[in-house]
């Protein structure tokens, strides 16, 4: 026996052996150990095998009563317990039963005779519950091979009963709930959507039109929509539109249809034509007449509609018709409402909704215009900083944030013009290009912003989908710039020059030539190499007679002086004391306080006191002939007698509001032994003072104001650590003398305290800053409070060098003062807008009107215990390491005379971000609605009235190269082959230095002299661009590899001979510039057709080397040191014809694919021995936008195969034991030198004697690597750093011609060995 229950009422019945149980619908039944939960339509069985009987058939088993069944059930399913085999009804498997139906329905769509309505509703309604009861059925009718959808859409479209319809409708909505994505994509296959909207129409001419039937079609039609994709062509052309339309505007009350009529006028709406139409059909007033401010009511009905609403205010139409109804505050008003009253956050999605409509809106100028005006601004602002809080709700403030920025009226930056302050007349104006243009601009035209700075133009959904439409169009713009005509992609057979008008650079090439007859190898002391260009490189000193300022200043002494000294020296006076050269010319810089020239200044040291006879200073004869000659016995004694550490006077003062005035040193006696103390501007225990003559560091007036003199007080006494000792390539008193012989545009008259003192790389580890979540949303709403709360702003400028006689403005002491007056400083305008915050701007390259990235200046006055944020307002690229963990670089005065002088990585809260600052379509090559980027930090500095420089990346000028390049050639060896040509003279009056380095002949034999003549050539350059100082610290460190005395060393010398040209673009380091040189142009961008007059340096490096191809010695390597701004680690860019054609699936012959893997040879060496050094970074594909630059003209014109550029983060690495770090100049360094080990390993791979067996190691080298398939998006700009969780404005657009394609994927990671002399050729051959 059993219990069935049944209407309410449970019966008692007798079962034979088998135990049957009746299923009702709605009521759960207990049967036996299995339980069946039963619902409307459908069941839930465990373990049983269920069949079903109608009841119109009779009950086969004599022991069931027919009277047991109520009226009211329709069906009985019989539930037989425990009996595997499976029961058959008249002969037909129950598993085939709902097939057997279809077949049935089939037959009566083939009858149009035999049409039944009541059979046709039987059968489907048997159909249905089949469908709803058993998910075997379902997958029978949707099973492959089966044309069960075919039946039913036939029967749709064929019966006209309006049950038979429903029934229908109901086993599709059935059918496609379930596996919706497949089963919904058949069913738009078998046409479908078509058969809905025609069956809409039909409907739709009934008056009154079914509820139901229209209730089950749009539920249908909106389960379909977002599957087929022309179903809004195809609603448009049936005229569905308005009949949705009409059915939303008759029952706006009635929710259960609304529903899900507003869903598929959801769908409708994406199509843009369907759009305007429907808002010309006023349905987006309809929109807003649903959506109702907040109620716990209709939810899901606010949010659909919010959603379509969204949809429809894409078009521009919409979004002018909404502002024009005066929605726009009604969005507001409904955002503000359902704010307040969802307390607890259960209906974000309709806020989100809410905010989406309103984001839509502002795509359009008008729109943007009445979401100011409506006080969205305050409105956003203030609900986003009451959401942040809560993370869950980030999706509001991200959305909130970006209205609020779209908003942001766009802002004139504060220029007069963006042409650079600086400007240098040229010898004539190129025909064509940007430089062109800027001459051509009609006076008067404002360069700054447009007349419309605003535009219609929509912006990016959000920000991430900005990031990924801009590196989508970029990548397309990567793959369509691949070299794809192989005429470009061979060589060039003909020489562009003839050999005679070449034959002016064989003085260049004097080891070709030379035949060492008079040298005297045996005595070493004498062995020297022509010196011909230090003297031309000195000798430009003697032009510069300006007065120089130098980062000290002459003081009183300490009343108790610790140091034996003369009275006389130490003797004050009232006024400080300077005298003109007489040379010097007659009209000097505008200053308030006249300059120290530094022809005056002669450094004293400590001095024991047993008493040193006095040393003699620096002046230009002097240092000319100290340069040209090596320093005699009594010389180097009096240098070694400099290394000791320097004295600092500093002046204390007893009272608080008194003034101490830099005084001078009474010059007395010859000027050789004149002396002076070395006064450091750092102040101690609050003491205030003046500045001298504007430069160096920036304390009191600058302008037109002298120091009041301070009557008392006691003095303090600083060591300086000397930086000649701790840096072999540094002198401080050297590097003066390069800066007197510098030629700037501006002509600067100081120099900076980093550059003076030196840098010593830290040693220890600087990593990658971990970005802090929000940390760029909160800087934005920083932005944002400068709109709402104006009043707070102080807008004040605190230093401009468009006021060229005074730049530093007067203040009362509580801003910070800047200053970058000095060589390859840059920073043009500083405005205090808080009492912490400071805007900045950089100037443009000279002859340009942008490139803004490098920056270089000083601050002082600042206060122990504040944050400082300092915001650079006019960046132009779209994206920066500055958000994946770089950092500043800041170089304090006080740490560094307290015996650490460095550049240290620094700032707090950095990121890089679209502003709201416009960029004219001038400044944007005709692009109108551009806007700058802003790169923001925040420091706390921890010395009180310090003196800091910050820089983009350490700082390496021009006079630190001459410098560097006077020490190395006092420090070379006999063995050493070293000579300094001067290569041209530059636009602006500089001089270009070629190297010329390898070893000296073992003897003036013929056979020695053969071999030294026969070396191959290997030719380097850099800092073509002056902004990737990096290059210059790598090229650093592959000039004193060479010149070192290391085996390895020493082999190298003597494999090869070095052309080196270690500063291509000087013009542009000296005066700030970040990409240019003084014709306004990329330098790297005129290798195919440099002009003689404009391109000095680009033009002779190039007839450097097509004199070596004419003359059958062209380089075994070029290489052009580079950096990069928006990649990790070093990689090289090579030229691969095979790579290329590879690459752009271009149709090539095979003697175009015949090609000797030789160019990789070289990186691959690179990537076993260089920890900082990436393979997976490389390319080898030639892109038409770089057909210009040295590297592609080196390899087409010049014939050299392994023409390379080798690229070096500014950032740091994501592999190898540096990996997580930020780069120093210790990493750039060591690149160099690994690159000289690469090139001597590189030599003992090519043996000159067998090329042959050249190819063959090349190839084992590669192997299998060196198909291109393995490395198939080399070329393609990938960001290598994961996104955020929070949304960045970081889009991939890339404003940097130069940057080079990038490339995520990953390499094996091989770590380079502690000691490389120790690891064998053989070895390494084996690595690679």
């Amino acid at each position: 026996m059993m219990l069935l229950a049944n209407c309410g009422a449970f019966h008692r019945i007798k079962a034979p052996r088998e135990t049957y149980s009746r299923v009702v619908h709605g009521q759960p039944l207990t049967v036996g150990a299995g339980l069946i939960t039963t619902s409307p339509g459908r069941f839930r069985q465990r373990s049983e095998t269920l069949w079903q009987i109608p009841l119109i058939l009779e009950l086969s088993h004599p022991e069931w009563d027919s009277s047991f069944f109520s009226q009211s059930t329709r069906y009985v399913n019989l539930v037989k317990m425990n009996k595997p085999k499976m029961a058959t009804e008249k002969g037909v498997p129950s598993n085939s039963r709902v097939l057997m139906l279809l077949g049935q329905l089939e037959k009566m769509n083939g009858d149009s005779m035999g049409r039944d309505a009541e059979t046709a509703r039987q059968v489907t309604a048997k159909i249905l519950h089949l469908i709803q009861t058993q998910e075997r059925s379902g997958k029978e009718v949707m099973s492959k091979g089966s044309s069960g959808m075919e039946v039913i859409l036939a029967s749709l479209e064929n019966f006209q009963d309006l049950q038979t319809t429903l029934n229908i409708l109901y086993i599709l909505s059935e059918l496609l709930t379930v596996g919706r994505g497949r089963r919904v994509g058949v069913f738009v296959s078998k046409g479908g959507t078509g058969i809905l909207f025609q069956l809409l129409i039909t409907a739709s001419k009934e008056l009154p039109p079914s509820e139901e039937l229209m209730l089950q079609l749009h539920s249908l039609l909106a389960k379909v929509g977002p599957k087929d994709r022309k179903f809004g062509v195809k609603s448009r052309l049936s005229g569905a539109l308005n009949i949705t339309v009409n059915i939303m505007k008759q029952n706006l009350q009635n929710a259960k249809l609304l529903l899900p009529c507003l869903q598929v006028l959801r769908v409708y709406s994406t199509n843009s034509v369907n759009a305007i139409s429907l808002g010309k059909n006023g349905v987006v007033e309809l929109m807003l007449k649903i959506v109702a401010p907040y109620s716990k009511k209709n939810t899901s009905l606010h949010k659909v509609a919010l959603d379509a609403l969204g949809a429809l205010l894409k078009s521009k139409a919409n979004a002018r018709r909404a502002v024009d109804g005066g929605h726009v505050p009604v969005l507001l008003l409904l955002y503000l409402d359902w704010h307040r009253n969802d307390t607890r956050h259960r209906h974000m999605l309709i806020r989100k909704g809410l905010l989406v409509c309103l984001r839509n809106i502002t795509n359009i100028k008008l729109g943007r215009k009445a979401f100011v005006e409506g006080d969205g601004m305050r409105i956003l602002y203030n609900t986003s900083t009451e959401c942040l809080p809560v993370r869950t709700l980030d999706p509001l403030v991200n959305t909130s944030s970006l209205i609020m920025r779209k908003c942001f009226p766009k802002n004139r930056l504060p220029l007069p013009t963006i042409k650079s302050v600086f400007h240098h007349p040229l010898p004539h104006i190129p025909p064509a290009g940007p430089v062109a243009q800027l001459y051509n601009q009609p006076p008067g035209v404002d360069d700054v912003v447009d007349e419309s700075d605003d535009n219609d133009e929509t912006e990016g959904d959000t920000e991430n989908d900005t990031e990924n439409e801009e590196d989508e169009k970029y990548q397309r713009s990567l793959n369509d710039d691949i070299e794809t005509d192989l005429n470009k992609l061979h060589p060039k057979k003909s020489p562009s020059r003839p050999l005679e008008e070449l034959r002016v650079y064989e003085r260049f090439f004097l080891e070709l030539s030379e035949d060492f007859q008079e040298y005297n190898f045996e005595c070493s002391k004498s062995a020297s190499t022509p010196l011909s260009s230090s003297l031309s490189l000195s000798a430009s000193s003697t032009r510069c007679t300006r007065p120089i300022v130098v980062p000290t200043a002459q003081a009183l002494p300490p009343k108790h002086c610790p140091i034996s000294s003369s009275q006389e020296d130490c003797k004050p006076t009232k006024r400080q004391q300077t005298q003109q050269s007489q040379s010097a010319p007659t009209s000097t810089p505008p200053a308030p306080l006249t300059p120290l020239e530094l022809d005056t200044i002669h450094l004293t040291k400590d001095q024991d006191k047993k008493g040193k006879a006095p040393i003699p200073s620096w002046d230009r004869h002097t240092a000319l002939s100290s340069l040209t000659r090596p320093a005699s016995l009594g010389q180097k004694v009096e240098q070694e007698l400099v290394h000791v550490l320097e004295c600092v006077s500093l002046e204390e003062e007893g009272m608080l509001n008194s003034e101490a005035e830099i005084r001078g040193v009474s010059q007395e006696g010859s000027p050789v032994h004149a002396t002076r103390h070395i006064q450091s501007p750092l102040l101690l225990g609050g003491i205030s003072t003046r500045r001298v003559g504007g430069g160096g560091s920036n304390w009191g007036s600058d302008c037109g104001s002298e120091g009041a003199e301070d009557e008392g007080g006691e003095g303090a006494v600083l060591e300086v650590p000397d930086t000649a000792r701790l840096l072999a390539l540094h002198d401080p008193d050297l590097y003066v003398e390069m800066v007197k012989g510098t030629q700037s545009v501006p002509q600067y008259a100081e120099v900076a305290y980093p550059d003076y003192f030196g840098h010593v790389a830290p040693t220890f580890r600087e990593p990658l800053l971990e970005r802090i979540y929000g940390v760029q949303r909160s800087k934005i709403f920083q932005d944002i409070e400068r709109l709402i709360h104006p009043n707070d702003i102080i807008d004040k400028v605190v230093y401009d060098l468009d006021i060229s006689s005074c730049p530093v403005i007067e203040d009362d002491g509580e801003s910070l003062k800047f200053n970058s007056q000095f060589e390859s400083g840059n920073l043009r305008k500083a405005i205090q807008v808080r009492k912490y915050e400071y805007d900045l701007v950089l100037n443009s390259d000279i002859n340009s009107n942008h490139y803004h990235q490098w920056f270089y200046f000083e601050v002082s006055g600042m206060r122990v215990g504040s944050t400082y944020r300092f915001n650079i307002i006019n960046c132009e690229k779209s994206n920066s390491q500055f958000n994946y963990g770089m950092q500043v670089l800041m170089y304090s005065v006080q740490e560094a005379i307290s015996g650490r002088p460095c550049w240290v990585r620094t700032g707090m809260d950095i990121c890089y971000y679209k502003n709201h600052f416009a960029r004219s379509s001038i400044a944007a090559g005709g692009q109108k609605g551009k806007s700058y980027y802003t790169l923001t930090f925040s420091i706390s500095f921890n010395h009180k009235d310090d003196v800091c420089y910050f820089a983009y990346h350490y700082p390496y000028t021009y006079s630190t190269l001459k410098m560097h390049l006077s020490k190395l050639e006092d420090s070379r060896t006999p063995q050493i082959y070293l000579r300094q040509d001067v290569l041209c003279e530059t636009l602006g009056g500089n001089s270009c230095p070629l190297l010329t380095i390898t070893a000296m002949p073992e003897s003036n034999s013929n056979d020695h002299i053969c071999q030294f003549r026969n070396r191959p050539l290997i030719f380097l350059s850099a800092r073509v661009h002056p902004g990737e100082t990096n290059a210059s610290w790598v090229m650093k460190g592959t000039l004193e590899f060479l010149m070192g005395t290391s085996p390895l060393a020493a082999s190298l010398r003597e494999a090869y001979i070095f052309k080196i040209v270690p500063m291509l673009n000087p013009d542009g380091v000296v005066n700030g510039n970040h990409r240019c040189s003084l014709s306004g142009e990329d330098l790297n961008r005129q290798w195919q057709n440099p002009n003689p007059e404009l391109h000095p340096t680009i033009f002779h490096t190039k007839s450097l080397l097509q004199y070596l191809a004419h003359i059958q010695r062209a380089p075994l390597v070029f290489c052009d040191y580079h950096g990069h701004s928006r990649k990790k680690n070093v990689f090289m860019y090579g030229c691969s014809m095979k790579e290329t054609i590879w690459q752009s699936n271009t149709s090539a012959t095979s003697s175009d694919l015949q090609e000797d893997l030789g160019y990789r040879a070289l990186p691959k060496i690179l990537s076993q021995i260089a920890p900082v050094f990436s393979m997976a970074s490389c390319s080898f594909v030639v892109e038409r936008s770089k057909e210009s630059t040295a590297r592609v003209v080196v390899w087409r014109e010049i014939g050299v195969q392994r023409s390379y550029t080798m690229e070096s983060t500014l950032c740091g690495c994501d592999q190898g034991k540096y990996k997580g770090l930020q780069i120093s100049t210790r990493e750039l360094e060591e690149m160099g030198a690994q690159f000289c080990v690469a090139l001597l390993r590189l030599k003992r791979l090519t043996g000159l004697r067998n090329h042959q067996h050249l190819l063959d190691l090349e190839s084992d080298l590669i192997g299998t690597q060196s198909k291109v398939v393995s490395c198939p998006t080399t070329y393609v700009m990938e960001e290598d750093e994961p996104s955020f969780l929070e949304a960045i404005d970081y889009s991939a657009e890339s404003n940097d011609e130069d940057a080079e394609p990038e490339n995520e994927q990953g390499s094996e990671v091989h770590e380079i060995p502690d000691h490389l002399d120790q690891v064998s050729d053989s070895e390494s051959n084996h690595r690679v």
